[in-house]
């Protein structure tokens, strides 16, 4: 089989691997349409998670099953499904604590890409199918349905850490397609005003769209700053840090109240250290609650969102604004989502005839 590798850091190519064996409680996936997202920009150009030879990227797809281990009970060959970024393994201590996406270590749900070939190939394997796998809703695209492998799930996850309730006053730090479904779940959630951070005109048009109310631009000065002038100095209930560095969490501290509650789901690809400002985290004892998390992978997570989206609540369409077709935009694909053009969002790259 073939795949698009990063062959080190910094280079990146075609290469042919053997094709992966499907185990007892496994499948075998070809992709009928899969999505660049910024990690793998920061995989492969920044070395973030340390360097990787031969590995084949990425870890947004939709796909049809294509063979299944004996053990399999829910899929079959020629089924078309949804495909989690983060497949864990569901057997394992750690999913039965509540924690399926560090199975096996922490963040060792996060499998493609990582430490075993991504889905940027002509087929890829899925551990513990009938867990992870979930049937692709009928009518569906799937442009659409590669946002349900990790931009929703993640940005949904940002909400959920921050724990977002009626009418809570809201910040999201970074509205990239994570932030937009950070956005987008807080508005769900019931949020009365929503704060976006970001300069993007195309990234505000859309976060407009899903609920935010007021935008701050990170280039007029400290977002705090501009957060407390518009809420009369009060701050925020919630924020969910969805895009920046080490250094935002500064600014969220300040930002929310005491008694807040921060989600981050950001991908801090450099750096030893981030930092908390001493005096606005109350010394210690202000009560803002800080809380770092990879999304939930699995079944029942990828179906309740497909629900979300096939039922009309949630209008993922606007996120895909790139739309490549065939293996050869594979990598037209890849630098665009590097060079972050002003009208991007998301790059898909559709390859069902």
């Amino acid at each position: 089989m073939r795949g698009y590798a990063m062959l080190r850091i910094g280079e990146s190519g075609w290469i042919d691997k053997e094709r992966p064996e499907c185990g007892p409680l496994d499948a075998i996936v070809k992709p009928l349409a899969i999505a660049i997202c910024t990690s793998d920009i920061h995989t492969l150009w920044e070395g973030a998670i340390g360097d990787r030879h031969n590995m084949i990227l990425g870890h947004e797809a939709c796909g049809e099953v294509v063979e299944v281990g004996e053990l399999v009970k829910d899929f079959k060959p020629g089924d078309r499904v949804l495909v989690p970024a983060i497949t864990p393994d569901w057997s394992s201590l750690e999913a039965q604590a509540g924690y399926s996406m560090h199975s096996g270590g922490m963040l060792a749900g996060w499998k493609f890409s990582n430490f075993k070939d991504g889905v940027f190939g002509e087929v890829f394997h899925v551990n513990d199918a009938d867990g992870n796998l979930a049937h692709l809703p009928e009518g569906m695209s799937v442009v659409d349905a590669c946002m349900l492998s990790d931009m929703v799930p993640t940005g949904f996850h940002g909400v959920e850490l921050a724990d977002v309730e009626f009418g809570d006053v809201v910040l999201v730090v970074g509205i990239g397609p994570v932030g937009l479904m950070s956005v987008a779940g807080a508005n769900l959630r019931g949020a009365s005003r929503i704060l976006a951070v970001g300069t993007r005109p195309k990234c505000i048009e859309v976060a407009r769209g899903y609920g935010a109310t007021d935008f701050i631009s990170y280039k007029e000065g400290p977002i705090a700053d501009q957060v407390l002038a518009l809420t009369d100095g009060k701050g925020v209930d919630r924020v969910v840090i969805a895009g920046g560095n080490n250094d935002t969490f500064i600014e969220a501290v300040k930002a929310v109240k005491p008694g807040g509650r921060i989600g981050c789901v950001n991908y801090l690809g450099s750096g030893d250290y981030v930092r908390i400002p001493r005096v606005e985290w109350g010394v210690g004892m202000g009560h803002k609650q800080i809380n770092g998390g990879l999304m939930p992978g699995g079944r029942l997570r990828m179906e309740k969102l497909g629900a979300l989206v096939a039922s009309g609540r949630l209008d993922v369409h606007p996120l895909a604004t790139h739309i490549y077709h065939g293996w050869e935009e594979v990598e037209p694909a890849l630098l665009c989502m590097r060079e972050k053009r002003p009208d991007l969002i998301k790059p898909v790259v559709v390859l069902e005839e």
